[in-house]
């Protein structure tokens, strides 16, 4: 059992580190859609999701093709 809580915790500890790298940031998606990341979501099908301000829906993080850095 320890390491099956060794496991979530390091889920959860990148989880939180990919929130505090995307939301605030400047994105743009492989589809063209632009905007500020408002949220990071943990998709169990799909990961992680993100929603861009201004933009209906959630996007793969696999969709970004830039970051503001």
């Amino acid at each position: 059992m320890p390491s099956v809580k060794r496991h979530a915790s390091n889920i959860l500890h990148e989880y939180g580190e990919a929130q505090s790298e995307l939301i605030g940031k400047a994105v743009v998606l492989t589809d063209g859609k632009a905007g500020t990341v408002q949220n990071v979501w943990l998709d169990e099908l799909h990961g992680l999701r993100i929603s861009i301000k201004g933009h209906d829906g959630r996007w793969p993080v696999s969709t970004i093709k830039v970051v503001e850095s």
